[in-house]
């Protein structure tokens, strides 16, 4: 068997070694550190992606790949095993969400993730939509964006809030009545589908904290 398709049947199936991986591709002007983080935020998220896990908040500092993983890396993965599968992702601003959105794009235009996976990017796609030939898309929005028409089975929220604004009262409750009155809702199988928020904690009262009390 030939090496490669040895070490693109590994990528197929450890999220860990594609990650580290399509960060070479799309990142080589930085190194790589491995750290257990990374690997325990990694095996978290296969779970989500084969179902074990329907709900996980991930809280870390910046600067610790934290949206490589979860935001770049993780919806090109599992539009590559799902070519057919919904994911919105959601940013405190469409600035933000739109870069990310773009590294995505990056990734799966790679020679090295067409040799993994045979997912194709579709003719149907903007700066914020991605979409693959089988009809699945990675729909890119803000909060309190335009969610009409875009519901998904993975929902993905990447910082909710600025870090300036976390002291706002009024702000955090905009983001977490937001959660609960709209976004929630564009979850297509409330049961089956998935949610993941990865942000920093920056108030006790921010979305992490406002989820944690609604399971307390």
């Amino acid at each position: 068997m030939k090496t490669s398709t040895v070490l693109n049947a590994i990528f197929r199936k450890d999220f860990y070694a594609f990650m580290r991986k399509s960060f070479e591709e799309i990142d080589n002007s930085q190194k790589f550190h491995e750290n257990w983080h990374l690997e325990l935020i990694c095996d978290k998220l296969y779970q989500c992606f084969t179902g074990d896990i329907k709900r996980l908040i991930i809280n870390i500092p910046p600067r610790n790949l934290k949206s490589y993983c979860v935001n770049i890396c993780f919806p090109a993965f599992i539009l590559g095993h799902k070519p057919s599968e919904r994911i919105v992702s959601v940013s405190y601003s469409q600035e933000l969400a739109s870069s990310n959105a773009r590294k995505t794009r990056q990734l799966m235009e790679t020679d090295f993730y067409k040799s993994v996976f045979k997912t194709c990017i579709g003719a149907k796609n903007t700066e914020d939509y991605i979409e693959t030939t089988k009809n699945g898309f990675r729909y890119a929005t803000s909060v309190e964006g335009t969610l009409t028409g875009n519901d998904g089975n993975f929902i993905i929220i990447d910082d909710p809030i600025k870090a300036s604004d976390a002291l706002s009262k009024t702000k955090r409750k905009k983001v977490n009545d937001w959660y609960d009155n709209t976004l929630i809702s564009r979850l297509n199988n409330k049961v089956e589908g998935v949610i993941i928020v990865v942000m920093q904690r920056l108030h006790i009262d921010d979305l992490t904290g406002h989820l944690l009390k609604q399971n307390s």
